[in-house]
């Protein structure tokens, strides 16, 4: 029996001298988490804990950190790698066996034909409907032009026949009332029959809901039904066309990568998307199209769940970032709760509000509910500020669809920039200070 030989790992180092403060992306990446942070935002790796994946490595952009080899471990570097060439040449040399692909039936790839439209669950709550809904429809003609087919939309609940001349407004071609007392307040079950017994009686192949508390319950108890696949928090929708395919884009392996999903076998192909994601399109006054009224009926002594009280669960004293039309957001780069001081400052002085990355949240340095990303809220202000921020696919999922985004970073090649209209490299703790001195000389004030 041969012996294999085995690659070292090695150490991981900080070089002297080479870090750039770049907003901790080393400790960012790293799955384990053996980095911390300075005051100086340098990395502290604990050897003890590290497993030597070598992320930090390839994240660093001044190539601060190395992975370093004792000369014995070079020794085995060198035996290992002869090692790996010459089973690579072996493995060239032998015959490479032909699988021929299996064809697929048409059905099995394309769903079938009887399914046709797009579709958009208007969520409501006391007859008033969530805005995701109006930004799914907006969306929602976009597919259903690259498809061909109508756009509709289906409202759930009891005396909701007014949100029609909405949902026509906002682009629907056809909307689907199930109104029914017991569908007054949402639960699971009646709700999930109603959206069920509308599908499989009108067969839409594409079913898009709100990714909001309401949206996830039902679209996953709806898919399961219904026994199809759903994809959920999507941040891109478009359309194959050739094979009438609803590519659902959404972030993946911790938002590492960004994937592409489809539904090929099964129908409807379902996707929810957050709120504020897609943008939402002009309303159009006395537009009209055909309703359609669906008998339901369900006795409440079958529902085994009952409303008893409704207690609103709002955060008094919380603003809701969602809402604002000027951010100013803090990353790990602010280093200490005291530095966001200087954010709410810089904020009060361009009529914002603060907001954060998941990495400030985090730390305690803001509030979970400011906390902008795929973990937080999805925003889209006219203006967001990234203050030491270096840009991670989780945070920019949720922000990058801002109107203007300036960002501050002292790392020139941070992803933040990437997205940003406009970079300043720089120390927020010396450039923020300058802008707000320079606002209040002035006397500037922005008009929102």
């Amino acid at each position: 029996m041969a012996l294999i030989p085995k690659r070292p790992k090695g150490t991981i180092l900080l070089l002297d001298g080479k870090c750039i403060a770049c907003g901790a992306r080393c400790q960012s990446v790293c799955p384990v988490d053996a980095i911390e942070m300075n005051d100086r935002g340098e990395p502290i790796i604990d050897n003890e804990i590290c497993t030597v994946c070598r992320k930090c490595v390839k994240e660093c952009p001044s190539d601060a950190i190395e992975n370093y080899f004792t000369a014995e471990e070079k020794v085995q570097m060198t035996v290992f790698e002869t090692w790996k060439a010459s089973v690579g040449k072996q493995a060239a040399s032998q015959p490479k066996e032909t699988v021929q692909p299996v064809a697929k039936k048409p059905e099995e790839t394309t769903g079938v034909s009887a399914w046709r439209g797009v579709w958009v669950f208007v969520e409501q709550v006391n007859g008033k409907a969530h805005d995701v809904a109006w930004e799914l429809l907006s969306k929602g003609k976009i597919l259903a032009h690259d498809l061909d087919v109508e756009l509709a939309a289906f409202v759930v609940g009891a005396n909701i026949g007014h949100l029609s001349e909405e949902a026509f407004g906002f682009g629907a071609d056809k909307v689907y009332i199930v109104d029914h007392p017991t569908l007054e307040r949402y639960r699971t079950d009646p709700y999930v029959k109603a959206t069920v017994n509308l599908v499989n009686h009108y067969k839409p192949e594409i079913i898009l809901m709100g990714a909001t508390g309401l949206g996830r319950d039902l679209a996953g108890a709806v898919a399961t039904k219904l026994r199809t696949g759903l994809t959920a928090d999507c941040t891109g929708l478009t359309i194959d066309k050739e094979r009438r395919l609803l590519e659902q884009t959404r972030p993946a392996f911790g938002g590492n990568i960004m994937a592409t999903i489809l539904t090929e076998a099964k129908r409807p192909q379902m996707a929810s998307v957050r709120p504020h994601v897609m943008p939402k399109s002009e309303f159009i006054k006395n537009r009209k199209g055909e309703v359609i009224v669906e008998p339901f009926s369900l006795d409440e002594n079958d529902i085994h769940t009952k409303v008893v009280e409704i207690i609103s669960s709002a955060n008094k004293g919380l603003v809701n970032i969602t809402g604002s039309k000027i951010l100013v957001s803090g990353g790990r780069g602010m280093r200490s709760k005291e530095s966001f001081k200087l954010l709410e400052e810089f904020a009060a002085a361009i009529g914002g509000v603060v907001s954060g990355s998941r990495s400030a949240v985090d730390n305690g340095w803001i509030e979970q509910p400011r906390q902008v990303g795929q973990t937080g809220k999805t925003v889209h202000p006219k203006l967001y500020i990234a203050c030491g921020i270096s840009g991670a696919i989780q945070h920019l999922v949720g922000m990058q669809d801002s109107d203007y985004i300036i960002a501050i970073n002292k790392d020139k090649s941070a992803p933040i920039f990437n997205v940003a209209h406009l970079g300043i490299v720089g120390d927020v703790f010396e450039i923020i200070p300058e802008i707000i001195k320079k606002i209040k000389e002035s006397g500037a004030k922005i008009v929102q």
